[in-house]
C-alpha cells in the first residue's frame, strides 16, 4: 500500500502486485475507505467497478496495479474519482458480449453505472478512470 493522504480533500491510493488476491484486497480497501468518508451510497457500485477494472488489469497486464480514489478539491465538487492503473499501454476495448459469454461486460458495466469514464496514457502504461456522482 502506498498510503492514504488527505491534505487536499480526500485521497487514497494503493499499489498491488499482479496477483489474484489484488481484486479482493482492492475491493476491500475501497469499501473501507469510502465508509470512513461516509460515502455509503456509492460503496457498493465503486467496489464492484474497481473489481471489474482490477480484474481486467490482471488479465491483460503484468506488473503493479494502482488504485486511487479522490474526493474533494483534487476532483470536482460532488464527484468521486476512481482510477485503476496498470503498465500495459493499450487502452481497453469495449466488447459486445453475447448472452452465453463468460466475460466481456466489465466496460459496459462501467459505462452504464458511472457519470463519466475514460482512459489516459501514463508514463508507463495507462489509467482507466470513472466518476460517480455523490449525493449533496
Amino acid at each position: 500500500m502506498i498510503g492514504v493522504s488527505d491534505n487536499e480533500g480526500d485521497c487514497a491510493e494503493w499499489v498491488f502486485p499482479a496477483a489474484p488476491d489484488a481484486v479482493r484486497t482492492a475491493r476491500s480497501l475501497v469499501r473501507h475507505t469510502l465508509r470512513e468518508w461516509e460515502l455509503d451510497s456509492v460503496v457498493d457500485i465503486a467496489a464492484l467497478l474497481v473489481s471489474e477494472l482490477v480484474t481486467n488489469a490482471l488479465r491483460h497486464a503484468t506488473g503493479p496495479i494502482g488504485v486511487r480514489v479522490v474526493r474533494g478539491p483534487a476532483g470536482a465538487a460532488g464527484i468521486l474519482l476512481v482510477e485503476v492503473s496498470d503498465p500495459l499501454p493499450d487502452p481497453p476495448r469495449e466488447r459486445v458480449a453475447h448472452p452465453d459469454d463468460e466475460d466481456g461486460r466489465g466496460l459496459q458495466l462501467v459505462a452504464s453505472a458511472t457519470r463519466r469514464w475514460g482512459t489516459r496514457p501514463g508514463e508507463a502504461g495507462k489509467t482507466v478512470w470513472f466518476e460517480l456522482a455523490l449525493p449533496h
